[in-house]
């Protein structure tokens, strides 16, 4: 049995409270918000964020991110990107030395453009961390249907202990040494995934969303590598896997933002309406900066982001997208 901290009661810090609860393993599970705290612990269910799932005894709720954090084996981070600095900040000096964090957000610091990995070791050095990441909607982690993602750490042993901790018949892990790569496959396939939806608003088909998808991992792959991850890992599960995905399914926060972009909805009146973070909003802005500071080419994000920035409608980024210099597939990442 392990003792587990989790800070972020959202869909998906839930979800995997649940998991590693049903694993017999003592879960405490602390959220900046109150108010959703007391109606979990009064009503064993997540309604705001996983609603239809009752949650597992051994979940307790903390009254702190103190108390979250205290003395366990795993410190789960399932905060916004854009939060987890100051989250992790708040609470490193609680940590044992050999609590390993595992952190399950997706996107990149804005201004900084630093990714969550280079955040936890720039906040805490000596911390084992490991990331999880990976084609897993919460609902369907929650509801027990089959899942499969990867961990990533720097160190081998780390990545197996979070394997064994999380693995169960209905959720497949594998282990992988690519922390950067699964961290930026994660963050970016969100901006493809807002073009899908603006794709799928604008009522195009399945055409336009595999052209989108297929050249959107190209250049995810292309930042990635010049940014010194592994193009395979870009192949699996944290990046194609996790892009198919985010890209097909009204799960997607993203795609359903994009969806009513596409229908002529302002970006942050759409953002507004989905109700919760949209990674991909915050990301394209990162993404816009790193392929120039990179050099990389990354016409679709570019597009993207135009568009959310108010710069382009959807119509004109299509056109441009559509007519850009003749080029050959070949070409290398």
């Amino acid at each position: 049995m392990l003792n587990v901290g989790v800070i972020g009661a959202g869909s998906w810090g839930t979800a995997l409270s649940n998991l590693l609860a049903n694993k017999g393993n003592k879960v405490k599970l602390w959220d900046l918000d109150a108010d959703l705290l007391s109606y979990i612990a009064a009503n064993r269910e997540n309604k705001k964020y996983l609603a239809g799932i009752e949650l597992h005894e051994y979940i307790e709720i903390s009254q702190s991110d103190e108390v979250a954090s205290k003395d366990v084996d795993i410190l789960l981070m399932a905060v916004p990107a854009q939060h987890f600095r100051a989250a992790f900040t708040r609470i490193a000096g609680n940590l044992n030395p050999k609590t390993v964090v595992v952190n399950v957000a997706k996107g990149i610091e804005q201004g900084a453009l630093k990714t969550i990995s280079q955040i936890a070791f720039e906040v805490s050095p000596h911390q084992p961390y490991a990331i999880l990441s990976g084609p897993s909607h919460a609902e369907e982690v929650g509801a027990g249907m089959p899942t499969t993602v990867s961990v990533a750490s720097k160190v081998a042993g780390t990545a197996e202990f979070v394997q064994d901790s999380f693995i169960t018949d209905r959720f497949r892990v594998y282990t992988s040494s690519d922390v950067l790569g699964l961290e930026l496959g994660g963050a970016l396939k969100n901006i493809i995934a807002l073009g899908a939806g603006i794709s799928d608003g604008m009522g195009f088909g399945d055409n336009t969303k595999a052209a989108l998808m297929s050249r959107g991992i190209t250049e995810i792959t292309r930042l990635g590598v010049k940014m010194g991850a592994l193009e395979t890992t870009f192949y699996g599960l944290s990046g194609i896997g996790d892009l198919i995905v985010t890209c097909t399914s009204m799960h997607s926060r993203n795609r359903r933002c994009g969806i009513m972009i596409g229908e002529g909805t302002p970006p942050s009146e759409a953002t507004a309406k989905v109700g919760m973070v949209v990674e991909g909003i915050y990301t394209a802005e990162a993404a816009h900066d790193l392929a120039k500071k990179y050099d990389v080419e990354m016409p679709i994000t570019e597009s993207i982001y135009q568009v959310i920035q108010g710069q382009m409608k959807p119509s004109d980024a299509l056109d441009i997208l559509m007519n850009r210099e003749k080029k050959s597939e070949q070409e290398p990442i």
